[in-house]
C-alpha cells in the first residue's frame, strides 16, 4: 500500500497573504484620499459662495459709479441698494426670501420685493451708505457674516 503525503504550499500562502495585506493597503489609501477630497471641494464650495455675493454686490456698484448714481434707499421695507445706469433705468440690489434679489426697472412703478430674480442664496443683507463709503453687511447661506466697504468714486478718475 502507498502511503499519501500531504504536502504543504507555504510559498503560495504567503503570496495570498502579501496579495491581501497590499490590497487592503490601497483600498485604505483611496478611502482617505476620497474623504481628502470631499472635504476640499466642500470648502471650496462654500468660500466660493461667500466671495460670489459680495463679489456681484462689488461689481454692480462699479458697473453704476458715476455721481448720484448709487444710493441706498428703502424698497419695501428693505434696505437696497439703487443703481441708477446712463440711460435713466434703475437695478434694485436688496435681500428677499433667503436672496440677493435685483430689479431692474423704469423707476418706482409699484413694484414689490417679490418682483425680483434671485441671484445667490444668504441669510441677510443690509446696506449703507455715508459719506462716499458704501457698507454692505452679509450673512452667506452658511451663517459667515462678511463685510464689503467700498468707497465711491462718483465718476471721478483714478489718479484724481
Amino acid at each position: 500500500m502507498k502511503q499519501r503525503t500531504v504536502k504543504h504550499n507555504i510559498d503560495g500562502l504567503a503570496a495570498l497573504l502579501l496579495f491581501g495585506i497590499f490590497a487592503a493597503c490601497v483600498l485604505s489609501v483611496l478611502l482617505s484620499g476620497a474623504g481628502a477630497y470631499r472635504r476640499l471641494t466642500q470648502r471650496d464650495l462654500t468660500a466660493y459662495d461667500r466671495r460670489t455675493g459680495l463679489q456681484y454686490i462689488a461689481a454692480r456698484v462699479r458697473q453704476a459709479d458715476r455721481q448720484g448714481a448709487v444710493t441706498v434707499e428703502d424698497f419695501g421695507g428693505a434696505s437696497a441698494l439703487r443703481l441708477e445706469d446712463a440711460e435713466g433705468y434703475f437695478t434694485w440690489v436688496y435681500y428677499y426670501d433667503g436672496y440677493i434679489a435685483e430689479l431692474y426697472s423704469s423707476g418706482d412703478d409699484g413694484l414689490a420685493l417679490a418682483d425680483g430674480d434671485p441671484v445667490i442664496a444668504v441669510q441677510s443683507l443690509d446696506f449703507s451708505l455715508e459719506d462716499g463709503l458704501l457698507t454692505v453687511n452679509m450673512e452667506d447661506a452658511q451663517g459667515q457674516a462678511d463685510v464689503l466697504l467700498l468707497s465711491l468714486r462718483g465718476g471721478e478718475e483714478a489718479g484724481a
